[in-house]
């Protein structure tokens, strides 16, 4: 993060912005251009990132799906635009910290432990860790009372669109993030692998909510996307992982996507459409649908 807060100094901060009796290594003046530039980064980030999704990729017929809310992409980015500041306050306390010296990040290849093999383990094992972790919070956060206090407003979105992935309690964004700041507290990591990583977590957090099932046969079954995601959505304790489906293997809550299996929302909307029923009340309450209760999906606690 130092690498961005260097170049909004150079550019910004220093000529315009702070008086020249602050100094650019002040600790006051960091957090302070930190809030700033990581509030103003992950907005726009979300934004752009949800408008290219929302408008290139998503498939607009999922809005005639009878889970899908009134004035929901509106609802999804406002709750999200009033979640981000209060996401990105401890944030900002673990990049501090980075900033300061208190990470293993490195500068360049000679600093790596392992030189350019050190750099390709870190982003594997970077990974991995990352995608543990996060199905272990993920999953946690689905027991009664975490379940109840902050994961629950993220699953309102029973049909998300793009901008749904920051559309999320804070606490609940804060603890899913919290492993991809801890790790260079811990390992060694180049610094712009870092910035990557964290913009490709962003990018991917959108990707599995853009309605496009559309994943490589033969990874249909390592890479948990958007239709494996779309089931936890509408069933819950189903699909935690963020990039894999090791841990919802490992774990027993691997859920074959029903999208793929002509079970999923795009089918309803089609069968729907056939029978004329779309825009209507009748839409409206309970439908079972192969065997499957679309109406009233309740939450089942672990």
């Amino acid at each position: 993060m130092d690498l961005v807060l260097n170049v909004a100094d150079y550019y910004v901060l220093t000529p315009y912005v702070y008086p020249t009796s602050w100094p650019e290594d002040g600790a006051l003046r960091q957090i302070i251009s930190l809030l700033v530039v990581t509030n103003l980064g992950a907005a726009v980030l979300y934004l752009s990132l949800g408008a290219l999704s929302y408008y290139f990729i998503f498939d607009h017929d999922l809005m005639k799906h009878p889970h899908f809310l009134e004035n929901q992409v509106r609802r999804e980015i406002k709750y999200a635009l009033m979640s981000l500041p209060w996401i990105n306050f401890p944030t900002v306390v673990l990049f501090s910290a980075k900033v300061r010296g208190y990470s293993k990040l490195y500068d360049s290849i000679s600093d790596s432990p392992l030189g350019w093999p050190g750099l390709f383990l870190s982003l594997t094992f970077y990974v991995f860790f990352t995608d543990m972790c996060f199905y272990c919070i993920h999953r946690i956060l689905h027991y009664k009372l975490m379940y109840k206090l902050f994961h629950k407003p993220h699953h309102m979105w029973k049909i998300p669109t793009p901008f749904a992935s920051q559309a999320i309690h804070p606490v609940d964004a804060f603890l899913q993030g919290l492993p991809y700041h801890i790790y260079p507290l811990f390992f060694p990591l180049h610094k712009v692998l870092y910035l990557l990583l964290y913009v490709f977590a962003n990018i991917w957090a959108v990707s599995i909510h853009d309605g496009d099932y559309r994943i490589p046969r033969g990874l249909t079954a390592v890479i948990s996307g958007s239709a494996h995601h779309a089931d936890h959505h509408l069933f819950f304790n189903y699909n935690y992982g963020q990039y894999f489906t090791l841990w919802d293997r490992l774990g027993g809550s691997y859920r074959h996507p029903s999208g793929l299996m002509g079970k999923g929302p795009h089918d309803l909307i089609r069968k729907l459409q056939a029978e004329g029923k779309l825009g209507g009340d009748e839409i409206k309450g309970k439908r079972q649908v192969n065997g499957h209760s679309w109406g009233e999906v309740t939450h089942k606690e672990d």
